[in-house]
């Protein structure tokens, strides 16, 4: 497990590959989806959020990713 409390950026992986990423920032926690042109999301509260909202954005049927710590 990694010490969450010093990491800026997660990673998210799914079965095909990274599909998006978590910044802290100092009001939150950012989420950038990769292949969109826009962020649609604005800041989280917590990380726990951030990682759902990456989830959700998935879709329906999709498994949720694992959060790798950069």
């Amino acid at each position: 497990m990694t010490n969450d409390t010093m990491t800026e950026t997660w990673v998210a992986v799914g079965p095909a590959g990274a599909v998006g990423s978590i910044h802290r920032e100092p009001g939150g926690f950012r989420v950038e989806l990769y292949g969109h042109r826009a962020s649609r999301g604005g800041l989280y509260p917590s990380l726990e959020t951030a990682k759902g909202a990456v989830h959700k954005a998935l879709g329906p049927l999709a498994s949720r990713p694992e959060f790798h710590a950069h």
